[in-house]
């Protein structure tokens, strides 16, 4: 572990790296781990599937819209501090959710921990990638940023599998009785957060110069109310549909029409508060569009396999999460691997074969049935992330080497702006096709009383058929992405 010095102090890089993994370890597994625990939300609130998803919608609403904000507060609050600031609102966040009771009138309690959670990741994640960036020349970003993919992929992959098996166990936690609830999902990301909190004084360091950079409260105002806007109309779709006038499309235009102005605004400022010039830059944008794509297809079938598993096909949520268990770790494999080969065959190579994997892997998902074996979904998940592994982090890398240093916060920023809007739009399409599929399909409650067998049969059809939708659009993921990332730049990193 080789000890460098910044702000004359030595420290260890390895050890700032370490402490960001365990705090976004945390902040992963709040962003996915309620995967299969979304039956047990839905009975425990008596709520639906659409507004079950809320829970992760609303997520990465805020999350998106606190990304933007990530470039200013990372070249205005030291390091230590920022990253003090954000660990300890993940753990409100975290205890705010887990301590909200158990009644429909109580779900905006649940909602609004989520929302704590998510400004929090907001900040962590983009601050994780400037960190790594101003310590690492480039030659040695691809190994850190294969680390760094070791969470951002792993991590909410295993989540869903983690999420059943603390689902199964019983636990007592400050006066709450945990046996087989969903609160129990929080257990691990209160500990780990707490774990960091405690630990980022003495081993972070302010590795990210600071300097009086004035906040332009207006382009502040237009990308928080802007972004806000576009995610809350997609957010809406699953419970209103898409043809919903107030609660849907006047959102999302008005969103659109205010982060239109943003953009304007950012292109004719000389300190812009997000620098959207980084998107003129071919060899950032290809990249990090490619990337996204890789983000997106993960989700897609990520968020929607464990309702699958449980829904259609009877799993408990233990075993819907240990289905998937084999795609968690196939991913940690390839990040690996992937940032080892990322200097000797560069993200061209890595993300063409990645995404033929992805889409491989993705294709037999379109022909499940209710009898399909266990095993093979766990084999074709497994290829997924093995896929969207290799394509995903170099990715990121190779759009991030396309900037110069002093526009890398901007860069992180604006990426994780687009990647995080991307997510919320995806988890928010795909819950809304497979709610209204069963909506469409739903049989008349005449059959349910007359013919009950049949009308489960059909449900169960109407329920497959919503999610087969949801694997297609993700293979279409999959499909654009293998041919975009035939236009990235194909020179091999120097090592």
């Amino acid at each position: 572990m080789e000890a460098v010095q910044t702000n004359n102090r030595t420290y260890n890089r390895t050890l700032v790296v370490v402490v960001m993994m365990i705090a976004m370890a945390a902040g992963a597994l709040m962003q996915t781990s309620l995967g299969t625990a979304i039956p047990s939300l839905m009975k425990a609130f008596d709520i639906n599937l659409s507004t079950a998803q809320q829970a992760t919608t609303w997520f990465l609403l805020f999350n998106g819209m606190m990304v933007p904000l990530s470039a200013y507060l990372a070249n205005r609050i030291p390091t230590t501090v920022l990253h003090m600031i954000a660990y300890a609102l993940l753990f409100v966040g975290v205890l705010v959710t887990m301590s909200t009771p158990e009644n429909s009138g109580s779900w905006w309690i649940f909602i609004v921990g989520r929302i704590i959670s998510a400004m929090a990741f907001g900040i962590m994640m983009p601050m994780m990638q400037i960190v790594i960036l101003n310590m690492y020349a480039p030659e040695e970003r691809g190994a850190a940023m294969g680390a760094m993919g070791l969470v951002i992929g792993m991590v909410p992959a295993i989540g869903p599998t983690l999420s059943g098996w603390i689902l199964k166990q019983d636990h007592t936690f400050w006066g709450f009785t945990l046996s087989d609830s969903w609160r129990s999902t929080f257990l691990i990301p209160l500990v780990i957060t707490g774990i960091a909190l405690v630990l980022t004084p003495f081993l972070m360091r302010n590795v990210v110069p600071t300097k009086k950079v004035k906040l332009d409260f207006l382009s502040l105002f237009l990308s928080t109310i802007g972004f806000g806007l576009f995610l809350w109309g997609f957010t809406n779709v699953g419970s209103h549909g898409w043809g919903n006038v107030p609660n849907v499309l006047v959102p999302i235009f008005a969103g659109v029409f205010l982060i239109v102005i943003f953009v304007w605004r950012q292109l004719k400022l000389s300190n812009p508060f997000l620098d959207v010039k980084v998107f003129l830059t071919k060899d950032f944008t290809i990249p990090s569009v490619v990337g996204i794509l890789a983000m997106m297809a993960m989700f897609g079938v990520e968020m929607m396999l464990p309702t699958y598993l449980q829904n259609v096909r009877g799993l408990s949520a233990f075993d819907s999460g240990l289905t998937l268990l084999w795609g968690a770790l196939l991913m940690g494999v390839f990040s690996a691997i992937s940032g080892a080969l990322y200097n000797k065959v560069g993200a061209k190579v890595l993300g063409m074969v990645g995404f033929a994997i992805l889409g491989l892997g993705t294709f037999p998902f379109l022909f499940l049935t209710p009898e399909t074996p266990t095993i093979i979904i766990s084999v074709l998940y497994g290829v997924r992330m093995a896929g969207i592994a290799m394509a995903m982090m170099p990715m990121t890398t190779k759009a991030m080497a396309a900037l110069p240093d002093a526009k890398t916060s901007h860069g992180t920023a604006a990426n994780n702006t687009l990647r995080q809007v991307a997510n919320s739009v995806v988890v928010a399409l795909l819950t809304s096709v497979v709610q209204n599929v069963i909506n469409n399909n739903t049989p008349s409650n005449h059959m349910k009383v007359t013919e009950p067998l049949r009308y489960a049969s059909k449900m169960l059809d109407a329920s497959l058929d919503g999610f087969k939708i949801a694997f297609l659009i993700s293979l279409g993921f999959a499909v654009l992405g293998f041919i975009l990332a035939f236009f990235v730049k194909s020179e091999k990193e120097e090592a």
